[in-house]
């Protein structure tokens, strides 16, 4: 599924989730935890992947076009539990 966000909002997101949460989330969709911080604006793709991100200049640092939101879900999902919320944030 593709969704379209703002660079800071993504960044955001990023920023608010609880220490370890970049491990936890390339331990459990099986990916390098460098793959998990290029998806969230990261730029070491010497030990991690490329990500389906695509970043457009613009306000509030530009959009990004993600081509894949699975890791996005996972870093919502996070959050909502932190929140001590029951329900997945899509």
């Amino acid at each position: 599924m593709v969704k379209t966000i703002t660079f800071n909002k993504l960044r955001r997101i990023k920023d608010s989730l609880p220490d370890g949460s970049m491990h936890r989330i390339a331990d459990e969709l099986e990916l390098k935890v460098e793959t998990v911080r290029n998806y969230f604006g990261g730029h070491n793709y010497n030990d991690g992947k490329y990500c389906g991100i695509h970043i457009e200049p613009g306000p509030d640092g530009g959009l990004v076009v993600l081509d894949d939101t699975t890791i996005l879900d996972r870093a919502m999902d996070i959050l909502a539990e932190k929140e001590g919320s029951t329900e997945p944030n899509a």
